[in-house]
């Protein structure tokens, strides 16, 4: 991610930012913060996991596009790869014209973050959110960790996260979706011909 310099906004100011391109941005402390777009595999893994989480839940409850405010002293944004809503959340949502989770809003029940190369985006998804997320109250957290061959599994317990880790035919568990019946395997070689035979 790269920081667009001497560009600090309020949330407010953010909401309302539009430079006239596709680009993508979150806000980090304050400051406009531009991500660079996906590598195919993210993308993979990411639709992979879209695809086998709308077998538990209704589409209107998944997202790949929301936004969570999250605590900080400046305005924090984070986008997620994808966040699955509570129905007090997709309710509150519905109708609106940005998928913005705002602090007056209830928190998701998930958020899955795949890890893109680079020690920065380590750093952002296994330290900085963590913390974010943890005090934002969001249930579960998913690191999916294509480098490292690793899914990191945080449940919110009092206020912090404990940490499982899953890597190969380890079946991952997740006491949102229990029934999901995946390996760590499956889910980081997602794209690759025998993920595939997991979504039937």
């Amino acid at each position: 991610m790269t920081a667009i310099t001497g560009k600090f906004l309020t949330l407010e100011e953010y909401l309302k930012y539009d430079d006239g391109t596709d680009s993508q941005y979150e806000l980090v402390a304050g400051e406009l913060v531009a991500m660079p777009p996906e590598s195919p595999k993210n993308v993979q893994i990411s639709l992979f996991l879209l695809v086998n989480l709308l077998k538990f839940v209704p589409i209107n409850r998944l997202s790949n596009k929301a936004e969570i405010v999250v605590g900080g002293l400046r305005a924090t944004t984070r986008v997620p790869d994808l966040v699955v809503l509570t129905d007090e959340l997709a309710k509150v949502l519905q109708g609106s014209t940005r998928s913005t989770i705002t602090l007056d809003m209830p928190p998701p029940a998930l958020v899955i973050e795949v890890v893109s190369p680079g020690k920065a985006n380590e750093d952002w998804d296994y330290r900085y959110k963590r913390s974010e997320y943890a005090a934002r109250g969001i249930a579960e957290y998913w690191i999916v960790d294509p480098q490292r061959n690793k899914i990191t599994l945080l449940t919110l317990v009092d206020g912090f996260y404990e940490e499982a880790v899953f890597v190969g035919n380890t079946l991952f568990v997740s006491t949102i979706f229990p029934e999901l019946q995946l390996t760590a395997e499956q889910i980081l070689n997602a794209g690759e011909s025998n993920a595939g035979d997991a979504i039937c």
